[in-house]
């Protein structure tokens, strides 16, 4: 481990034990008695710890009382890892998507300012690294911010919501009165799940197509995290259902070196094929996303069944074709 990693680890089992003997810290940090010791002196001198060596005790450990006047201890930052700096930035990502400076940025701004500074390293500062890491977002609808802050109340609160909401397969607005369960971010969008009064049915619904909302002070129907899953959950994608079929891809030996990377769904199957193509099995309760999946692999994707959903790709190939002729 580097220096700074050493730091940290001293740190640690100074915070976590009463007391730590040289041998701890040999056996711990896999370095020479000397490296300790210059790192100990370093903690100490430069980044002011408050280390002390206890003769009684025959070890080192943070002094429980600090001289008046030192400077206040304080670790140099870590790099963090690739997946931390993407959750991070994403979080940063996804606050600022959901409010520019409007109702909800008094309660936002605290959260963000936390994560500016756990993106402070020694380094750079955490503007530098947002200037060189970029999280980029694709087809994100931004949520209406009063109906967000609306719907956000009644999930915490346990209400109802009667709202407007558009359906965009249909071009139709219908009044409705749902029970709110949870919200999910999915591909850069918004979307709650809840109980549909009207439908009596679980239901997901894009939150920026919600057009009027209003909470209601009636009890929210309670739906178990379960059946959730098990409704909402169980297929591909954001459509929701019980009825569950696998579809089965064969991707071409070309494609195949990225697919096989994919996670496609968390019960998704897949193999190798002897000529380098690869099999893909995944479960969907609704056809329509996963379609569209497939059809952006044009060539290099084969449905090989069930043959609902390869008469489904089919009949859009050729409308696309048609488009060409």
């Amino acid at each position: 481990m580097d220096r700074t990693e050493r730091f940290y680890k001293i740190d640690q089992l100074l915070t976590e034990r009463r007391v730590v003997s040289f041998s701890v810290l040999e056996e711990t940090l896999g370095v020479s008695r000397a490296t300790i010791k210059r790192d100990l002196e370093y903690l100490r001198n430069r980044l002011h710890a408050p280390i002390v060596w206890d003769r009684e005790l025959r070890g080192y450990r943070f002094e429980t009382a600090p001289a008046s006047g030192n400077a206040q201890y304080e670790l140099p930052g870590l790099w963090f890892n690739a997946s931390e700096i993407h959750a991070l930035l994403t979080m940063q990502h996804l606050l600022s998507g959901i409010d520019s400076g409007g109702l909800l940025a008094p309660h936002i701004e605290p959260l963000k300012t936390r994560l500016r500074a756990l993106l402070d390293t020694e380094e750079g500062a955490s503007d530098e690294i947002q200037k060189r890491i970029k999280v980029i977002g694709m087809a994100s609808r931004p949520p209406g911010l009063e109906h967000f802050a609306v719907v956000g109340s009644a999930l915490l609160r346990r209400k109802r919501l009667l709202m407007s909401y558009y359906t965009r397969g249909r071009g139709q607005t219908t009044e409705r009165e749902v029970s709110p369960q949870r919200l999910v971010h999915y591909r850069e969008n918004w979307y709650l799940d809840a109980w549909c009064h009207l439908r009596n049915e679980l239901r997901s619904f894009a939150v920026d197509a919600i057009q009027r909302v209003e909470l209601v002070d009636v009890p929210a129907k309670a739906i178990s995290e379960k059946t959730l899953d098990a409704v909402l959950g169980a297929g591909y994608g954001i459509f929701s259902g019980r009825r569950v079929a696998w579809a089965r891809l064969r991707f071409t030996p070309e494609r195949a070196r990225w697919v096989a990377a994919e996670r496609w769904h968390p019960r998704q199957k897949g193999r190798f094929l002897d000529d380098g193509s690869y099999l893909l099995d995944l479960p969907y309760s609704d056809m329509r996303e996963l379609a569209a999946d497939i059809l952006r692999y044009g060539a290099d994707v084969a449905v090989e069944g069930p043959e609902e959903l390869r008469e489904a790709v089919r009949s859009k190939l050729e409308s696309a074709l048609q488009r060409y002729c």
